[in-house]
């Protein structure tokens, strides 16, 4: 009898295009939130008598890896690039929105270096060999490090509008900016990747470049600012023979040549919800060049579908998508609260029944 694949080689091989024993499962830029998060556990725990952890633990094939950081790098509600956050109530929980955007007043290149920039010196790499030693013990998972945002984290500093009107009155000012972030980005993934060679098989970077309608900007402006940096930031992870899984929300198809071009491996989020986002033409032109991560989702089938329809774009995205290999099944997004847990359910048992 054929031994079960690990987490790890299931990954590796549907992304080599390869056969699987089944299709692989994740949550990339994902989770389920409270009180999505405690419904689900409390189904669980009736019509299974498991737990949530016992459930997903056998169910998942990427975990993240990253390193602690070893000092008192940020204050409370700030984080390591200085922008604070508060919760703001939704109702039944919350979410974080920024308040403080240390580089709102900059107005030339010399400003930044005002700014106190967080260093790769803050975390302690060396305690990475002993964390992929209890990951590989615990079942072998597929690893990813993150999080490689160059124009989120720039705006995130500076302010969405003010990056956006940096673009057209002050492009000297945003490309210094975003040369420093990716600054960044560069020496932490090369000390992360160094630490633990061969280990790490994906790289979480993201950008969301769109939105509901179409792109947040021209793709001469995406080409000219951003793209520039993320060709940078991911020849080096390739260099370490890692994968490259690019997160944008949205819809973002006319820009897939250009994702392709600036060197990424694997398209995630796949918000089919978004004007022109098809996960045929998806497959049919990209599919060879591209691996996929996501696509069930968040906003319309898993808030308001039943569970049969839950069902059923599961198993038309592994038929479509995973074609050939190349496709790793998860939700579009976080699982919002609201969302019935019967339909948290039905994505993961479909994805089990369905195979590779």
């Amino acid at each position: 009898m054929t031994s079960p694949l690990t987490h790890r080689e299931r990954v590796r091989l549907a992304l080599d295009h390869k056969p699987t024993d089944r299709i692989p499962i994740a949550m990339v830029c994902s989770g389920i939130n409270s009180p999505a998060r405690e419904e689900f556990e409390a189904l669980l725990q009736r019509e299974r008598n498991t737990t949530l952890a016992a459930y997903l633990d056998p169910l998942l094939d990427i975990r993240g890896i990253t390193p602690p950081l070893k000092g008192a790098a940020a204050q409370p509600g700030f984080d390591i690039w200085g922008v604070h956050r508060h919760s703001v109530s939704y109702g039944p929980a919350s979410y974080s929105e920024i308040d403080v955007q240390p580089l709102a007043k900059a107005e030339t290149p010399a400003d930044l270096d005002k700014h106190t920039w967080p260093s790769t010196d803050w975390f302690d790499y060396a305690a990475l060999p002993e964390l992929v030693r209890r990951q590989r013990a615990a079942g072998d998972p597929c690893l990813m490090a993150a999080n490689g945002n160059v124009f989120e984290t720039s705006w995130y500093m500076r302010g969405f509008e003010q990056m956006f009107m940096d673009f057209i009155l002050n492009p000297e000012l945003a490309h210094a900016l975003l040369n420093r972030v990716c600054d960044f980005w560069v020496e932490h993934f090369t000390r992360i990747l160094s630490a633990v060679p061969g280990e790490i098989d994906l790289v979480f970077t993201a950008d969301d470049i769109g939105g509901q309608e179409g792109l947040l900007m021209s793709l001469e402006m995406w080409e000219n600012f951003i793209k520039p940096c993320h060709v940078r930031l991911n020849k080096r992870i390739h260099e370490f023979g890692a994968r490259v899984i690019y997160h944008s929300d949205g819809a973002v198809m006319d820009a897939v040549p250009g994702l392709i071009d600036m060197g990424i491996d694997i398209l995630q989020a796949l918000q089919f919800d978004a004007r022109g986002m098809d996960p045929v033409r998806l497959k049919t032109e990209y599919g060879d060049r591209l691996g996929f991560e996501g696509g069930v989702s968040v906003q319309r089938t898993l808030p308001f579908g039943k569970p049969a329809d839950v069902r059923d774009e599961v198993e038309r995205h592994i038929r479509v998508l995973g074609k050939g290999g190349g496709y790793i099944l998860g939700p579009s997004h976080a699982i919002q609260a609201g969302t019935p847990p019967e339909n948290i359910l039905a994505m993961f048992d479909a994805a089990l029944a369905c195979g590779a």
